[in-house]
């Protein structure tokens, strides 16, 4: 692969460069796709969970714009494994539903959300990468969607709640395993791979060909790019590690002692012997204590003996 053909993954754009105004042209293009309609980005706004240093938090990052609609898109990359993480995002709306009314506003004046995970883990189970959730309100008996007529600037206006209502998209990337033919399967292709085609049309991929290339970084970008896929890699290692690790002497323990309690002490000696053989590895490869106590959880001290 020639130099200009690798780039950078979408998660670390949207750390450090999709926020530039000058960049928006490949953000734009990505939810024109995913949302079937064109999209433009006025402004990117702030959001709590969003860390620039370079030892930071590389679980999750996220970013969060308004578009020309005065809608709010929130847009998340979840790289591993995490408990409960539907009801993190429903949070996540709610909060930003309530950030973004003043008090005393009218009802009117709620914007629509739209929450769209991009998913590095299996979430669960489902057949398809891409699922697309909304309110509406059907007919039990008629199976007809519910339009409600509303008061809106002295206008009646007639809605679906689906035009109120968030809407939710989550991108299973690891599921994706198709021949890119559409804009979409582009997008994902790019987002599993990390490559883009040279003859793409895909709205924001053009774009992100000639604003992503890896090699436009400096050396010392680079080495922090670097150093966040391995703490990646290094993470899902752990994790896959651990849960394997645990069933293995689970079912060991389970034979002597009895099946619950022997898989219950077998996952916790797997997974805490699993993290320190990590934890290990990532000091061997330099990298810093605080990446290695946000991708084990171990303490500075713990670390400091191995």
């Amino acid at each position: 692969m020639e130099q200009t053909d690798k780039y950078i993954r979408f998660d670390w754009a949207i750390k450090r460069l999709l926020r530039q105004k000058a960049n928006f042209d490949v953000l734009e293009g990505f939810l024109t796709v995913l949302l079937g309609e064109a999209v433009k980005i006025i402004e990117i706004l702030e959001s709590e969970s969003n860390q620039q240093m370079a030892d930071d938090k590389f679980n999750r990052v996220d970013i969060k714009a308004k578009n020309d609609k005065d809608e709010i898109i929130i847009i998340e990359v979840q790289n591993t494994r995490e408990l409960y993480y539907l009801e993190r995002i429903l949070y996540g709306v709610a909060k930003a539903i309530t950030e973004h009314i003043s008090l005393g506003a009218r009802y009117y004046e709620v914007k629509k959300i739209y929450s769209i995970s991009i998913l590095y883990f299996d979430i669960g189970k489902g057949d398809d990468y891409l699922y697309h959730g909304q309110n509406n309100f059907i007919g039990v008996h008629t199976s007809d969607r519910l339009e409600v007529t509303t008061k809106e600037k002295d206008a009646l206006v007639h809605k679906l709640p689906a035009e109120v209502f968030p809407e939710y998209f989550l991108i299973r990337v690891n599921e994706f395993n198709k021949v890119a033919v559409t804009p979409l399967e582009e997008w994902v292709e790019y987002l599993k791979t990390g490559c883009i085609r040279s003859d793409t049309k895909a709205p924001g991929l053009k774009e992100a060909r000639e604003k992503l290339i890896y090699y436009n970084m400096s050396k010392v970008e680079r080495q922090a790019y670097d150093e966040h896929l391995s703490a990646i890699m290094i993470q899902n290692d752990v994790l896959d590690g651990a849960k394997l690790e645990g069933r293995t002497e689970g079912r060991a323990e389970g034979r002597a002692e009895g099946r619950a309690e022997g898989r219950a002490e077998g996952r916790v000696e797997g997974r805490v012997e699993g993290v320190l053989e990590v934890a290990r590895n990532m000091k061997k490869l330099g990298l810093s204590t605080d990446i290695i106590i946000q991708s084990t959880q171990l303490s500075e001290t713990e670390i400091e003996s191995l």
